[in-house]
């Protein structure tokens, strides 16, 4: 069975042009990737949004077609350095989930 189930977080690596993106994930085809997600770089400004109660767009609804996916990698803690959704949890004092339900409904 894979690791790489519906709800995992992952992050995903894209070339042409290269982009990092985070999120939970939503299923994986031949054709390519669906995501909750959001690209890397806009990580802490979400978080920070969510903990000073400020307006946030979400986590979005993304598709990247496979040949423009270079990687995809469970988002796990590492060495003692928290994965990301801990973080989101560690920095928010709120479940990932929860979030999710809350800023895009629910997680189906």
């Amino acid at each position: 069975m894979s690791e790489f189930t519906k709800g995992t977080p992952i992050l995903i690596v894209l070339q042409n042009p290269r982009e990092k993106c985070w999120g939970l994930l939503d299923d994986i085809t031949t054709a390519g990737v669906f995501l909750r997600g959001l690209d890397l770089n806009a990580f802490d400004e979400w978080i920070r949004a969510i903990v000073h109660d400020e307006a946030t767009v979400g986590l979005g609804s993304l598709f990247f077609p496979m040949w423009r996916v270079e990687k995809i990698e469970k988002d796990e803690s590492i060495a003692g350095i928290p994965s990301l959704a801990l973080q989101v949890e560690q920095r928010t004092g709120r479940k990932l989930e929860d979030l999710v339900q809350e800023t895009e409904g629910p997680f189906v």
